[in-house]
């Protein structure tokens, strides 16, 4: 059996409106998006074994910046604002993909893209759509249910196999999946796992592959 990733240090960096105002020091970024209610505070907060690391609100849509956490000293955890929350206006809607849409096409130092998806719903457009534009952009991630409890495991893996053959509508294969619970603790080695391989492989000059 593997051994666990161990999370010895996650410090908040800094919390800023637009991606040129981030760290400088050019570590690897890993970007954490989904819609508003996917639970991703939730799952920040069980990667680092830090329950009070991210704001976990009663509010969704309440994230509006790019959050930077450092986690172990060599790479950064950023928590992105989430998307489909139907109170916000048209025009923060709007400001918000174009914030996101710079990050991921400019941010030099962005290594992947981490798409939560709650496990729990059925295909919604937003999430493929974002994974489409993050295909046809080169732009390297991977999926991460949310939500994917014990208790619930006949309706979610209804509903991952129906996202999944949504998915091959349009992918010959599909990217790296993952499977998370914060109620279970399920899912945490193995998406730590995966970053401290690509960590590894970018080290030793391996280079970002796109998914498509």
């Amino acid at each position: 059996m593997a051994k666990p990733v161990k999370v010895s240090s996650a410090t908040f960096v800094c919390s800023v409106p637009d991606h040129t105002q981030g760290p400088k020091d050019r570590k690897p970024e890993y970007a954490f998006i989904g819609r508003s209610n996917v639970g991703k505070s939730s799952l920040v907060n069980m990667l680092t074994n830090n329950g009070k690391l991210a704001h976990v609100s009663s509010t969704p849509g309440k994230t509006r910046t790019l959050n930077y956490f450092l986690i172990n000293e060599s790479w950064y955890l950023v928590d992105l604002p989430g998307y489909g929350y139907a109170r916000r206006s048209k025009e923060e809607r709007g400001e918000f993909s174009q914030m996101m849409i710079e990050y991921f096409s400019q941010r030099e130092s962005l290594t992947c893209v981490m798409v939560l998806v709650d496990a729990r719903i059925e295909p919604q457009d937003s999430d493929l759509e974002l994974i489409e534009w993050l295909g046809e952009e080169g732009i390297p991630f991977v999926i991460v249910f949310t939500k994917a409890d014990l208790k619930l495991k006949s309706k979610t893996g209804t509903m991952i196999a129906s996202f999944k053959k949504e998915l091959l509508k349009n992918w010959e294969e599909l990217p790296p999946l993952f499977y998370t619970s914060t109620e279970d603790k399920i899912g945490r080695d193995e998406l730590l796992k995966y970053i401290e391989e690509v960590n590894k492989e970018l080290k030793n000059g391996g280079k970002k592959d796109s998914n498509k």
